[in-house]
């Protein structure tokens, strides 16, 4: 009889989704010397693996993934003839690099990053009346920005000098376009696109009901 084997005493599989005979069959395949029967043995165990992803036949490179999951089971010690090149151990588990992250500390986080860029870009440009549309958006989204962290209201002199201290004192809102979208349709605004106050969000909703 037998002795019954627990998972635990055996060895982890490589890629678990196939199994454990998935695996046991990869190893009797290594065993054979002929080159020619491993082959064979090789694309059965292809066929069997792809009638275990049906919902994979659709993918691009179906075939070249199998081929690479084949080898990656055998710990790229399986000897056969790929119709794709075989699979690299060093470039499979090569770590990627570190993809690098803004270490940006804005004195005034509530603007967010974006704000402090696209005042940057502002700096750049020619005088004209498209700079000024420009900086008095990038006001306007400064005191969008502010609503959105204090819900009460702002004054525009706050604005100001928040944007004349980010950009350095080169940026400023031209007289003619002041004065800066009033703090209450900027909150109907954020309102209207369901960013407001979720009490204001709820007694709209409360209106809405229907009474029987």
């Amino acid at each position: 009889m037998e002795i019954l084997q627990y998972n635990t005493n055996r060895k982890p599989l490589i890629i678990p989704e196939y199994g454990r005979y998935i695996h046991l069959m990869i190893k009797q395949i290594m065993g054979k010397k002929d080159r020619k029967e491993r082959n064979e043995l090789a694309k059965a165990v292809i066929g069997v693996m792809g009638n275990l992803n049906p919902h994979l036949r659709d993918v691009p490179d179906f075939q070249h993934k199998l081929w690479d999951q084949l080898f990656i089971m055998s710990n790229f010690e399986l000897d056969v003839d790929s119709p794709f090149e075989k699979p690299e151990a060093e470039v499979l588990s090569a770590k990627p690099k570190k993809l690098p992250y803004p270490q940006n500390h804005p004195k005034y986080r509530f603007y967010g990053n974006n704000i402090k860029k696209m005042i940057d870009i502002a700096i750049k440009w020619e005088d004209g009346e498209l700079k000024n549309t420009l900086v008095y958006t990038i006001a306007n989204h400064m005191k969008k920005c502010f609503l959105n962290w204090n819900k009460d209201t702002v004054e525009d002199i706050v604005i100001h000098s928040h944007l004349g201290e980010l950009s350095n004192g080169k940026l400023k809102v031209h007289k003619d376009q002041l004065p800066l979208s009033s703090s209450s349709d900027l909150l109907k605004i954020k309102t209207k696109n369901g960013n407001g106050p979720k009490s204001n969000q709820n007694n709209s909703k409360r209106k809405n009901r229907k009474r029987y």
